[in-house]
Order: C-alpha cells, then sequence, then structure tokens
C-alpha cells in the first residue's frame, strides 16, 4: 500500500497545544474541502497542484521520521482522512512516534492516533463521531461571525464545549492583520473565557517549515472563492 504524498518536513509544531515542539509532518496529498483561503492548495487546486505526485510506502515514510528527534508525527493535508491511514500509523508506531492527526472531520478516521486535532469547515462539516473524538479543535476565524457560527455547528453535532480543555481561535492568515477578526477573537475570549483560547501560526513567523528543502512552498489562495473552488 502507498499513499499519495504532498510533502513531508521536520520542523516544530506551530499550533494548539503542543506548539513549540520538535515534529515531523506528513502532508497527504488530495483535499475534497476546497476552502477558499486554503494554504495548502498544492494538495488540491488544479492551478496548483505539482506535476508529479510521490507515493510512498507508510514504512518508509516512518523510515525517514525515525532519522530525527521528532517527538510526534502529525498527518495533516490537504484532507488526510481521505485515506486509509491504518498501515502509517502502524509503521509509525511501531517505531516509537507519538502521530497525530489534523483534519476537517469530515470523513471516517481509519488509523489509530494520540491525538485529533478537528478543525470545521462550513463547506462540509465534521462527523458527530469525529468530533467526539478531538482531543482540540481549531477554529479558522475567516471573519468575525465565524466563531459563532462553529461553536453553534459543534454544539449542534454534540460537541461538549464546556468540557473541552482547548477550542483554538486562529485568525485566518490572509486576515491576521485584520482589527475586525483579532478584535473579534479577543471580545469572545474575553467574554467566554475557558476553554477557547487565542491561536496563531507560529511557525510562520519562524518560517521554521521552510528550513527543510523537502518543504513544499505554500500557496495561500487568501480568501478568493472564484480561486477556491
Amino acid at each position: 500500500m502507498k499513499l499519495p504524498i504532498h510533502e513531508q518536513f521536520y520542523t516544530f509544531q506551530g499550533e494548539g497545544v503542543h506548539s513549540g515542539r520538535a515534529a515531523y509532518f506528513i502532508r497527504t496529498f488530495g483535499c475534497p474541502v476546497h476552502c477558499p483561503w486554503c494554504d495548502s492548495a498544492g494538495t488540491w487546486h488544479p492551478d496548483y497542484i505539482p506535476k508529479h505526485i510521490t507515493r510512498l510506502e507508510p514504512k518508509a515514510l516512518a523510515q525517514q521520521v525515525t532519522q530525527t528527534r521528532a517527538e510526534f508525527t502529525v498527518i495533516t493535508g490537504g484532507e488526510p482522512a481521505i485515506h486509509d491511514l491504518n498501515a502509517l500509523t502502524d509503521a509509525l508506531h511501531a517505531a516509537g512516534q507519538p502521530t497525530h492527526l489534523e483534519t476537517s472531520g469530515a470523513f471516517p478516521i481509519r488509523g489509530t492516533f494520540d491525538w485529533i486535532t478537528l478543525s470545521p469547515k462550513r463547506w462540509k462539516l465534521p462527523l458527530a463521531e469525529n468530533v467526539a473524538r478531538a482531543n482540540e479543535f481549531k477554529i479558522i476565524v475567516d471573519r468575525p461571525e465565524a466563531i459563532g457560527e462553529y461553536v453553534s455547528a459543534l454544539t449542534e453535532l454534540g460537541a461538549d464545549l464546556n468540557g473541552q480543555d482547548c477550542i483554538w481561535l486562529h485568525p485566518e492568515w490572509s486576515q491576521h492583520n485584520n482589527p475586525e477578526v483579532l478584535d473579534a477573537i479577543t471580545d469572545w475570549i474575553k467574554t467566554h473565557g475557558s476553554p477557547y483560547r487565542a491561536g496563531w501560526q507560529l511557525h510562520k513567523n519562524y518560517a521554521a517549515d521552510l528550513m527543510d528543502q523537502r518543504s513544499a512552498p505554500g500557496v495561500p489562495l487568501g480568501g478568493d472563492p472564484d480561486r477556491g473552488f
């Protein structure tokens, strides 16, 4: 079994509870969700898909991880859950690697994960079964009203938000200097308190991912629906 891999690289985790820790990232190819502000458009957008897509065996991927001092491996995308990840998580665990997943939650999760970050997207909302499995939520705030929209959606899907350790509110990167978006995040946190936390893509300030030459340059769509669909 081989998986289509867009990129793999050694860096640190720039988001969420595990922010700042050494991490190995495996980014799978393909995503049916098509967010108009996607910053990994090379995994699906017809204007940015690379000419060659590498397919690798799970054991070969795990072997690459063992050559680093990564504290855990993050499987992301695109949307990684469109693939059967059982063989990959088995190989990583056999190599002694805790394995994390970053997903929209919109597709059944196949694989064994030590940590699941679920980032809901309005274009295809998560499955209730995945909401129940999530260790943390990451809400991407592309406009001020997005926070309430996603909180309502997660609640309707059965999420116990008061019992959740962390719900991260991240400004969508093309909006990270937009005072309306930043003020909305600040106001929500000041009004609601725990479990809501302000998030940031710390790795971008450091350009940490780009220090590994295997990392593909980002292709942010920047919120243009004409380019995103």
